[in-house]
C-alpha cells in the first residue's frame, strides 16, 4: 500500500517512461539513427561516414579492378581504327565499324564461335552438377579427419597447370601412353584418344572435371554449412527418408548459390578457356578444336591484324554482359536476389 501522506502513482505517460528511462541512463540522448533521404534512401555522405571502415578495406581491391581491368577497356578503341603499332592510337585511321562487318563475315569466326557454345553447353549439362554432388557426399561424411582426407585430395587438382594436366591424359590415353602400351602387350590395337577429333569434347570435359570438380565444391559445401540442421532432425522424427530431406531440404537451401553460380556460368559462355585449348588444338586439328579465344589469339597475334582481334574481343564482351543481364533477370522472376537486384 502507499505511504501515508504520499499519493499513489498514477500510469505513466509514454514521455514520462521515455524521461524516466533517459534519466536512468543518465540524462543521455539515444544516439541518432541516418534519417532516409528521398525514397527512404540514406544520403551518400552519410553511408560513406557510416561505412568508411569498410570502403577502405575496399581500396586495394578497386585499384587492382582499375589498373588490370578497366584501364585497359579503353584499348578496345582499335577494333574501330585500322590500327598500326608504329603510329599508335592516335596516329591510326578510324573505319567505323568495318572490322565488325568483316568479322560478321568471315566463316571461320562463326565455326569458332559454334565450337565454343557446343562445348559451354556440353559443359554446363554433364560438368556443372557435379560439383554439387561431390559437395553433398563430402557433407554426408560423419568422421571430420576422413572429410578433410578426402577434400584435400579432390581440391589437388586444381593447383596443377594446364600443361601438367594436358601431359598426364596424354601419358595415360595417348597414343604412346599407358592404356596403348598395355593393349599392344595383350594382342590388341592401340588406342589413341588424344588425337581423335571425334572424342575432343569428351575428353576437354573429363579434362576440368578431373581438375576443377573438387575445387567447385568449395561454394557449395559453405552453403550446406549455412542450412538449420534443425531442419534435418525434424524431417527424420518425420519418417523423412535420406533422399527426401535431400530433395526438400538440401537442394532448397542450395538453390541460391546455384542460380548465382549459374548466372556467371552463362556470362562466361563465350570463354571456355584459352590454354586447355592451344595446347591440344595441333593435335586434336583446329576444325574440332578452335574456340573463339584460340581464334582471337591466331587472328591478332600471329598476323598482327590487331584491330580484327579486338573487334572479335568487344564482341566477345558484349554478347557475355547480356547474358548476364537477361539470366539475372530470368532469376528476379523465379524470385531469386541473382547477383544484384535494385533496391
Amino acid at each position: 500500500p502507499p505511504a501515508a501522506g504520499r499519493a499513489a502513482p498514477g500510469p505513466a505517460s509514454p514521455g514520462g517512461r521515455r524521461r524516466g528511462c533517459r534519466a536512468a541512463r543518465g540524462g543521455g540522448r539515444p544516439p541518432a539513427s541516418p534519417r532516409p533521404g528521398r525514397g527512404g534512401r540514406v544520403p551518400l555522405l552519410t553511408r560513406i561516414r557510416r561505412d568508411w571502415q569498410l570502403l577502405l578495406m575496399a581500396v586495394p581491391a578497386l585499384g587492382l579492378l582499375a589498373v588490370f581491368h578497366y584501364t585497359p577497356t579503353a584499348g578496345n578503341i582499335i577494333a574501330f581504327q585500322d590500327y598500326n603499332v608504329y603510329d599508335g592510337v592516335a596516329g591510326s585511321p578510324w573505319v567505323g565499324f568495318t572490322n565488325f562487318y568483316w568479322l560478321f563475315t568471315d566463316s571461320s569466326f562463326w565455326h569458332a564461335v559454334g565450337n565454343t557454345v557446343l562445348i559451354t553447353t556440353f559443359q554446363l549439362v554433364f560438368y556443372f552438377p557435379i560439383p554439387i554432388g561431390l559437395a553433398i557426399l563430402l557433407d554426408s561424411v560423419m568422421s571430420p579427419r576422413l572429410r578433410l582426407l578426402l577434400q584435400s585430395i579432390v581440391y589437388l587438382p586444381h593447383f596443377f597447370s594446364w600443361v601438367l594436366v594436358v601431359t598426364l591424359f596424354q601419358q595415360i590415353i595417348g597414343g604412346a601412353g599407358l592404356i596403348s602400351q598395355l593393349l599392344r602387350q595383350n594382342g590388341y590395337e592401340a588406342l589413341d584418344v588424344m588425337s581423335n577429333p571425334d572424342v575432343f569434347l569428351l575428353v576437354v570435359t573429363s579434362q576440368v572435371v578431373w581438375k576443377d570438380a573438387g575445387w567447385g565444391t568449395i561454394i557449395f559445401l559453405a552453403a550446406l554449412a549455412a542450412i538449420n540442421q534443425n531442419l534435418y532432425e525434424a524431417a527424420a522424427v518425420d519418417g523423412a527418408s535420406r533422399w527426401r530431406r535431400m530433395w526438400h531440404i538440401t537442394l532448397p537451401g542450395l538453390r541460391p548459390v546455384i542460380v548465382l553460380l549459374l548466372i556467371m556460368r552463362l556470362g562466361d559462355a563465350l570463354n571456355v578457356g584459352f590454354e586447355q585449348f592451344f595446347l591440344q588444338r595441333d593435335a586434336f586439328g583446329a576444325n574440332a578444336a578452335e574456340v573463339l579465344d584460340t581464334f582471337i589469339y591466331h587472328r591478332t597475334l600471329t598476323t598482327a591484324a590487331y584491330s580484327y582481334g579486338a573487334a572479335a574481343g568487344l564482341v566477345k564482351g558484349v554478347v557475355g554482359l547480356l547474358l548476364i543481364l537477361v539470366a539475372n533477370k530470368v532469376a528476379h522472376r523465379l524470385g531469386e536476389d541473382g547477383i544484384y537486384r535494385r533496391s
